[in-house]
C-alpha cells in the first residue's frame, strides 16, 4: 500500500505498529473519511494506491482502476477456438490440450466446471496454481510483481509463475491471468477467456463427454435468454462483487455494491418463479456463471469485498439453488473452500494487510444440505425449440 502526499511517496508496509502508522498520519495531516453528526467528513486530495506491483509494464486486476476510483476489468488479450471446422488451427482432440486454473478464482472455475460435468477429467490436462499470490521475479529486487505460482510438483512447461508462462509464449502480455487454455501440440495459448473457453468444452469438446453428453447447456432456443441472464449477471455479480472490493473511492464502493445487491434480489425473484435462471426447465452455462460466484459469496465477499449488505444465506431462494448445484455430480470438486479463502485472504495486502483469514462459517456444510428445488419445481421433457 502506498501513501502519496504532494511530491512525497510512503511505503506503508514499512510502518507496521499501530503507534508508526498513527504518527505517520498525524504528522502529514491525512484528513480520513469518517462519519460527523451523521455527515460525512470529505478527506483532503491524498490518494491510496493498492497495488501488487509498482512495475508499470505488468499489471494485476488491483491496477485496473480508472479516474473516479471505479474498478475497470480489462478484456482477455488471447481469443482463439478449438473448433471442428475444416481447416481449424485447433480442433477438438483429446490429450492435445492442457487448462491452467485455481480454485480460488470463480472465472477459472467455470471451466472446471465444464470439464466436470461433462467428464472431460481424462480428456484435457488440468494444473491447479498455488492460491496465494508470490512474487513472480523473486530475483528482481526492483520488479515487485505478486501474481500466480505454480507448486514446485506442478510446473508446467518449465515455467515456475503464470507470468513466465505467459511471457514464453507472447510478447505482449502485461496481466498474467487464469484461466489459460493451452495447446500442448502447438505450444501456444488458445484462449484465456473463461466464458469463450467454458463454451468451447462444452460445445467443441462434447464428443469426448462421458458424463452428460446428452446436456446442451448453450443450446439454439435459448442462446437468447442466455445472453440477456448474462448482460445482467456479469456487470451486477459476477464482477460487481470485484467493482465493490477493488474500488478506491467510497462513491465508486457504493455505486457498485448497490449493483450487486439489486442483482441479487433480482435473481432471488426470478428463481422464486422458476427452477434455473435463464429456463424453467433447463439448466444452462447461465446457471455455471452464476454460482461460482454464489458459492464465494458468504465466505468471501461479503466481508473481504465489503459486500456486506446481506449474507446469501437470508436469500432463501438463492440458498437452495447453490445447494441444488452444487450437489450436481462433478460440481462439489470444483468448490475448494481453502484456497478459496487463502487466496483472497492473503494476496491482496492493501484489503487485508495482515493476512489475517477469518474463521467463517462453514458454507460447505450448508451446500450439502437438502434443497427444497425438486419440490417447488417439477420437471418434465420438453423440447427447447
Amino acid at each position: 500500500v502506498f501513501y502519496t502526499s504532494s511530491h512525497k511517496l510512503y511505503n506503508i508496509k514499512l510502518l507496521r505498529t499501530s503507534r508508526a502508522f498513527s504518527t505517520f498520519f498525524r504528522q502529514e495531516s491525512l484528513n480520513i473519511l469518517s462519519l460527523r453528526g451523521g455527515e460525512r467528513i470529505k478527506p483532503w486530495n491524498h490518494k491510496l494506491i493498492s497495488s501488487t506491483s509498482t512495475n508499470m509494464k505488468v499489471k494485476t486486476s488491483m491496477d485496473e482502476v480508472g479516474l473516479k476510483g471505479e474498478f475497470k476489468r480489462t478484456e482477455s488479450k488471447f481469443r482463439s477456438f478449438i473448433s471442428a471446422g475444416e481447416n481449424s488451427k485447433y480442433p477438438p482432440e483429446t490429450g492435445r490440450y492442457h487448462l491452467i486454473i485455481s480454485f480460488a478464482c470463480p472465472w477459472a472455475c467455470r471451466c472446471l466446471s465444464m470439464i466436470k460435468l461433462k467428464g472431460l477429467d481424462d480428456v484435457i490436462e488440468v494444473t491447479v496454481v498455488d492460491p496465494i499470490f508470490a512474487k513472480t521475479r523473486p530475483d528482481k529486487k526492483e520488479d515487485t510483481h505478486r501474481g500466480w505460482v505454480f507448486s514446485e510438483k506442478d510446473k508446467f512447461d518449465g515455467a515456475e509463475t503464470v507470468r513466465e508462462f505467459y511471457e514464453k509464449h507472447s510478447d505482449n502480455a502485461d496481466k498474467f491471468t487464469v484461466p489459460i487454455l493451452y495447446d500442448k501440440e502447438r505450444k501456444e495459448i488458445v484462449n484465456n477467456e473463461s466464458s469463450e473457453i467454458m463454451r468451447m468444452l462444452g460445445q467443441e469438446m462434447n464428443g469426448f463427454a462421458t458424463r452428460n453428453k446428452e446436456w446442451d447447456l448453450y443450446p439454439d432456443g435459448l442462446k437468447n435468454q442466455i445472453e440477456s441472464v448474462n448482460e445482467w449477471i456479469y456487470p451486477q455479480i459476477n464482477n460487481g462483487v470485484y467493482r465493490s472490493g477493488f474500488s478506491q473511492t467510497q462513491n465508486a464502493y457504493e455505486v457498485a455494491v448497490k449493483d450487486v445487491f439489486d442483482g441479487l434480489d433480482r435473481v432471488e425473484e426470478i428463481l422464486s418463479k422458476q427452477r434455473y435462471i435463464a429456463s424453467p426447465l433447463y439448466f444452462t452455462e447461465a446457471d455455471i456463471r452464476l454460482f461460482v460466484t454464489l458459492v464465494r459469496f458468504d465466505e468471501v465477499y461479503h466481508g473481504h469485498f465489503k459486500c456486506n449488505q446481506k449474507c446469501l444465506r437470508e436469500y432463501q431462494h438463492i440458498t437452495n439453488y447453490i445447494r441444488e448445484i452444487y450437489q450436481i455430480t462433478g460440481i462439489a470438486d470444483t468448490v475448494n473452500m481453502h484456497h478459496i479463502k487463502e487466496h483472497y485472504h492473503r494476496s491482496h495486502p492493501s484489503i487485508n494487510v495482515f493476512g489475517i483469514v477469518p474463521i467463517g462459517s462453514d458454507c460447505v456444510a450448508d451446500f450439502k444440505k437438502a434443497h427444497n428445488r425438486d419440490d417447488l419445481f417439477m420437471l418434465e421433457k420438453q423440447s427447447v425449440v
